[in-house]
């Protein structure tokens, strides 16, 4: 039985070895995926993401509880920044997920972020075609929360979940960077703490100022506890309640659609990036290239036009 047909049979051993050879960038990798991909597009895709320290991991353990009560199978991809070589990928308060370790319809992976953009490694939107066709109906893509950058999540999921909690400095500096824009749901986590109904009032006056502008209608605010298990049931009613009018009003095809339109861009842009580092020798290269624009011999744009031109030149493109 060869990877392909040991993911669609769900074997725990098949995925973790495709993901593995996805993550590490395998020859095997395209035509991997190009086989699985006619099979992918049944699963829901949940992002969490939030400022670290939010209690997104505990809050993770309470949704794969509810969703598990409803019989779904739910996998997780916890993005960490620590290399996957070390042998430290899961942080500390992820082991509090792996209670779920017994549970055959709970799958945990954690990747490594290698410092990608927003903390979303490469591999991540491969890695959730996978479980995807493994048999997974929800699959919670969990980030490390790392601001303004965290918008990236958004390309791979159906709905975003941002989470705040109360007391930590200036939480409309997050909201002023962009990122509340990129929440279907937000979450105030740690409602037992002083200063969470004056967040969740923030929250909803500067949701109320972009939805003026857009037209759209105001987002769900929902305070909860994820550590007190409170306010969850509500949380997971107002996620389906999203997905399920997303679905009805076209939304969710048109995100999906959108999802895929910006997927096969990065692919076309890392295709034109690897055959251009192919022939021009970017990287080798690179030092001299530098070093002649400081020492005044070319300037950056001339460079590059003729590094271009060349390319073209001796490939007949054009």
């Amino acid at each position: 039985m060869d990877l392909v047909d040991k993911v669609q049979s769900g074997s725990i051993r098949g995925i973790a070895r495709t993901i593995s050879l996805i993550e590490n960038n395998s020859p095997q990798k395209e035509d991997i995926i190009d086989e699985l991909y006619p099979h992918t597009g049944n699963a829901m895709v949940w992002g969490i993401t939030g400022p670290p320290g939010a209690g997104k991991s505990t809050l993770v353990d309470c949704l794969i509880k509810r969703e598990r009560k409803q019989g779904r199978r739910v996998a997780v991809i916890a993005i960490d920044p620590s290399s996957p070589y070390s042998g430290g990928a899961i942080l500390g308060d992820r082991t509090r997920m792996q209670k779920h370790s017994t549970d055959e319809g709970v799958y945990i992976r954690s990747m490594a972020s290698r410092g990608h953009l927003g903390g979303v490694s490469v591999a991540t939107g491969d890695a959730v075609k996978i479980l995807d066709v493994a048999g997974y109906d929800t699959i919670i893509i969990e980030t490390i929360g790392v601001g303004q950058t965290e918008v990236e999540i958004i390309e791979l999921c159906d709905i975003v979940l941002l989470v705040l909690v109360p007391g930590m400095g200036d939480e409309i500096q997050a909201m002023k960077a962009g990122v509340m824009e990129i929440g279907d749901i937000f979450v105030i986590n740690k409602k037992d703490c002083d200063g969470a109904d004056r967040l969740k009032t923030e929250v909803e006056y500067v949701l109320g100022i972009k939805n003026a502008l857009t037209g759209e209608e105001p987002n769900p605010v929902l305070l909860a506890s994820s550590k007190l298990d409170e306010g969850i049931d509500e949380l997971v009613e107002a996620i389906h309640d999203y997905l399920k009018k997303a679905q009805t009003t076209g939304r969710f095809e048109e995100k999906r659609r959108d999802r895929l339109e910006k997927e096969v861009y990065k692919i076309f842009s890392s295709k034109v990036h690897e055959l251009l580092n192919i022939h021009l020798d970017i990287e080798n290269n690179l030092g001299e290239w530098i070093s002649s624009i400081l020492n005044g011999e070319t300037a950056p744009y001339k460079l590059i036009n003729s590094k271009l031109n060349r390319f073209v030149k001796e490939n007949r493109i054009i």
